[in-house]
């Protein structure tokens, strides 16, 4: 069955609401944000404070509000007006200034070599041009910008999991039936070879897993589906981590341009 996004249009309130299909992402982000400020802080030893940083895809600002507690000067995007509605209120009533902007990732508005860093999570899996997103992604990033990514491998065990799990089977579906399609889930190596040809290359990349064994995971699913927890709560017991195990979920980084002649990763001076 193919994708409908509009369903972000209609399900737009859920983005901050606990009880709300959408909000199940927040309890991703120890996970993935806690990765990405890793390998920016950590790793690459980058002082985000003032960074030009887009979020494509941002829907109602779930990510965009964590680089922008980092201080980072976050530009949103994405085509659901309905969703940017509700991420432009939410980082009022939060104080938060956060550009956000009604558009889609495969015809950015914005000139060349316009971020420092640009992100893109939950989002390749949906778009129908990810070579076109992933090329304009590039071409707004400055030389040596930083790019991060997750997004869901096509594999058995993703199939078995993403669709019949959480969207097919009735006794432990939480997302809508058309929310995703596997046949336009992205294998590692595909997304890195894109990458590679608009001139980003690739530095990191790992899984995502839920530290929760598959008999507790089908537990917390039925919980969710009768009722007793609600999604931000079952999304924060599977407890996603970062693993070597990609098969489902998989994260990772890349740097515009050359690495710099002295072999080490770009530093704050470099961007």
């Amino acid at each position: 069955m193919p994708i409908d996004n509009h369903l972000y249009d209609t399900m737009a309130n859920s983005w901050w609401d606990e009880g709300g299909c959408l909000h199940v992402l927040r309890g991703l982000n120890p996970a993935r944000f806690g990765y990405m400020r890793r390998v920016l802080v950590d790793e690459l030893g980058i002082d985000p404070r003032g960074r030009k940083t887009l979020d494509v895809g941002c829907g109602g600002g779930l990510l965009a509000e964590e680089f922008a507690r980092l201080d980072c000067d976050v530009t949103g995007i994405d085509p659901s007006e309905r969703s940017i509605e509700v991420a432009q209120a939410h980082a009022r009533l939060e104080s938060l200034a956060i550009d956000y902007r009604t558009g889609s990732g495969e015809a950015l508005p914005f000139p060349d070599a316009s971020f420092e860093l640009a992100y893109c999570c939950d989002v390749l899996e949906h778009v129908n041009d990810v070579a076109r997103v992933i090329a304009e992604i590039a071409r707004v990033l400055k030389p040596g910008g930083i790019f991060f990514y997750d997004t869901i491998n096509r594999t058995f065990q993703s199939k078995l999991v993403m669709i019949k799990l959480f969207q097919d089977w009735s006794w432990t579906s939480f997302m809508p039936p058309n929310l995703h399609d596997w046949r336009k889930f992205i294998k590692p190596e595909e997304l890195t070879a894109i990458l590679a040809a608009n001139g980003l290359q690739n530095h990191g990349l790992t899984g995502l897993k839920p530290a929760t064994n598959p008999l507790q995971t089908l537990r917390l699913l039925r919980a969710r589906k009768r009722g007793e927890i609600t999604y931000l709560e079952a999304a924060r017991r599977l407890d996603l981590r970062v693993s070597r195990d990609t098969s489902i979920l998989f994260i990772g980084w890349a740097q515009k341009g050359e690495r710099p002649a002295h072999g080490r990763p770009i530093t704050r001076s470099k961007i």
